[in-house]
């Protein structure tokens, strides 16, 4: 395995250098020949999966990738684990380490994974921690701009619930590594956290998608948190305040591709779907091979 990445865990996207990701983006193109017909660099090998949220893609494409690499999973959800009896999340990350090789863990709490990683032999990667992070799945967004588009100088507007949205909280940090100009557009009581904001250096704030989807590359989509909300009337305050559809797309640059992390709600109209912008379902399988090379990296699987 090459030197260059030396990280033991993936907790957060600011854990990881623009080097890092690079690495990581390089070893997900070698393994894109793999990502259906499969490559045995981790036979005998076992990837925990701990989701202790509900998720399809994240899950899946990790049990997929893990099998695609010759390893095997094992898999754990909060209804079958002994958290039900009163089991502290520490004490169940101590037992798990001691039947796999890694852990994918997903939490509701904030800052789960970084404890998590604090006290674990073995490697964790962080599947989404509440409204904190979700370094793999952008990870995956990186190398579906990097396919479909460009990197470097990228002009990209993130769109919807950036608030609670820990993607899009996860994407801004990296896309600041890569010089991108990035627009946020979010409703009223849904912008992002200031912090992440100030951290960014080329950023400008919008209230409506119309006024910035003209003059960017990539039109990132997110889905109202609806599950994240403290309050079910503030979430429906917001509802359905934003929707892209057909006639959104007039003008726009050539080149635009759209993507969403998924699931989606309403806010992708699905005549979307059938245009030359549309990337959100070529992003979701591009999850195989970035998690594929990730995994070979962390477990020193041979690429």
């Amino acid at each position: 395995m090459d030197e260059m990445f030396k990280k033991k865990h993936v907790v957060s996207m600011r854990d990881l250098t623009r080097e890092d990701v690079e690495f990581i983006l390089d070893r997900a193109e070698r393994m894109m020949p793999y990502a259906k017909s499969g490559v045995r660099v981790l036979q005998n090998r076992i990837l925990a999966l701990l989701f202790f949220e509900p998720s399809t893609r994240t899950r899946l494409s990790f049990d997929s990738a893990m099998k695609r690499l010759g390893g095997s999973t094992l898999n754990l959800t909060s209804e079958e684990s002994s958290v039900l009896k009163g089991e502290t999340l520490a004490d169940t990350i101590k037992v798990v380490e001691e039947y796999a090789d890694a852990i994918v863990l997903r939490h509701p709490r904030e800052g789960a994974a970084r404890m998590a990683s604090e006290i674990s032999r073995i490697p964790i990667i962080n599947g989404g921690d509440g409204a904190g992070h979700h370094p793999t799945q952008t990870l995956l967004d990186l190398y579906t701009i990097k396919k479909e588009s460009h990197l470097d100088n990228l002009d990209i507007a993130l769109l919807g619930d950036l608030k609670y949205g820990r993607t899009a909280h996860s994407l801004a940090y990296a896309l600041n590594m890569f010089g991108a100009n990035i627009a946020l557009v979010a409703p009223e009581g849904l912008q992002m956290p200031k912090y992440i904001v100030n951290s960014l250096n080329s950023v400008r704030l919008a209230e409506d998608v119309d006024d910035v989807i003209h003059d960017v590359d990539v039109l990132y989509v997110t889905r109202i948190q609806k599950e994240r909300f403290p309050d079910p009337n503030e979430y429906l305050r917001v509802a359905k305040s934003y929707r892209l559809t057909l006639s959104a797309l007039d003008q726009v640059r050539e080149n635009l591709i759209i993507m969403h992390p998924l699931p989606r709600v309403d806010e992708i109209a699905p005549e979307v779907d059938q245009t030359k912008y549309a990337r959100y379902f070529e992003q979701a399988f591009y999850g195989i091979p970035v998690r594929m090379a990730l995994l070979a990296i962390l477990m020193n699987g041979a690429i």
